[in-house]
């Protein structure tokens, strides 16, 4: 996973990650600046015959199934935020496919987040929102005056955030479009989403107050543990929406039609199940949950044939953001 070439996307994601650790309170070392709490589980994802339509990659192919592991986060970069707290959403899910263990590790990864929405469509839009908020204390008149400017993020504040029941209930998209090739050549895009197979259930804000501190991670530890021995999987539909042509590629802002005639094909690429704890995975005991997510970077370009980033400039942005937080994290 490289940094980009280009000098000026470099820069700008130091600016996101100083205004995001300012966020925070300051640096946590060995703690990620954004989505700073979080839990590891790690389970298996089997493809549809539909996703080797669309995609060569080698996890849609693979009719055997694969590896996977998935970070569970909360929003901030506060690794201590009480699950009760709705700053806490959007939450966030990391998904990382483990195409092969060796000579070396090789994987492709889907970041996502509980709304479809982001608040910004380019690199410099997102650096001045995220100064805006790091100085909305003593400047808040700068902050409302970008919102004002900008109907993405007018949108993303205004999406509703509702806390969930639990992670196995809470829905995710990965806000970027997405290039799929299969084995005849053709090109589609799409984006993706990761819908709860229990369904989507969330809680009243009243409710949600009055939930222990640790309610949604100590949800996933209780339920891959079972009952008598027996483990619950938490488990996923992983579906793409797809684009028709002339449908806007580079920008994460511009959504796609969701109902009525013009309304875009939905996909179901395959059923991702998680049935463990990291920490308890017989193949890697002595390794900790907390070494473990201190170690992982996530890549939001997917870096593996069959599947290409779209043309999203923030998609370089926040591979930048994701790679100097993981160096940081690793030297802590």
């Amino acid at each position: 996973m490289p940094l980009p070439s280009d000098t000026a996307t470099v820069e700008s994601a130091k600016d996101v990650l100083g205004s995001l650790k300012n966020l925070a309170g300051g640096p946590h070392p060995g703690i990620r600046p954004a989505h700073a709490k979080g839990l590891l589980v790690t389970g298996r994802f089997v493809p549809t015959p539909a996703a080797a339509a669309l995609s060569r990659a080698p996890h849609l192919t693979n009719t055997d199934g694969i590896p996977v592991v998935v970070r569970f986060s909360s929003s901030t970069g506060i690794p201590t935020l009480p699950d009760s707290d709705p700053n806490g959403n959007p939450r966030g899910i990391a998904l990382r496919f483990v195409l092969a263990e060796t000579p070396r590790r090789k994987h492709t990864d889907i970041v996502a987040h509980s709304v479809p929405f982001f608040p910004a469509a380019t690199p410099d839009e997102t650096v001045a929102l995220f100064r805006a908020l790091r100085n909305i204390g003593t400047d808040p008149d700068t902050f409302h005056a970008h919102v004002a400017a900008h109907p993405a993020a007018q949108a993303f504040l205004a999406a509703p955030k509702p806390t969930p029941v639990s992670f196995a209930n809470e829905a995710f998209y990965a806000v970027s479009a997405f290039k799929f090739i299969n084995a005849q050549g053709k090109e589609t895009f799409v984006r993706y989403r990761i819908l709860p197979v229990a369904g989507l259930k969330t809680l009243d804000d009243e409710v949600a107050k009055e939930k222990p501190a640790n309610f949604l991670y100590d949800g996933v530890r209780e339920q891959l543990a079972g009952s008598a021995g027996k483990a619950n999987p938490i488990q996923y539909r992983l579906v793409v929406q797809v684009a028709r042509d002339g449908d806007v590629t580079d920008n994460n802002t511009v959504h796609w039609p969701e109902e009525g005639p013009d309304a875009r094909e939905l996909v179901d690429l395959g059923l991702v199940t998680l049935d463990a704890l990291f920490e308890d995975k017989e193949e890697e005991p002595t390794k900790s949950d907390a070494d473990e997510q201190k170690y992982l970077i996530f890549d939001p370009i997917p870096r593996v044939d069959g599947i290409e980033a779209s043309a999203d400039p923030l998609l370089e942005l926040r591979a930048a953001v994701y790679l100097i937080s993981g160096k940081e994290r690793r030297a802590a």
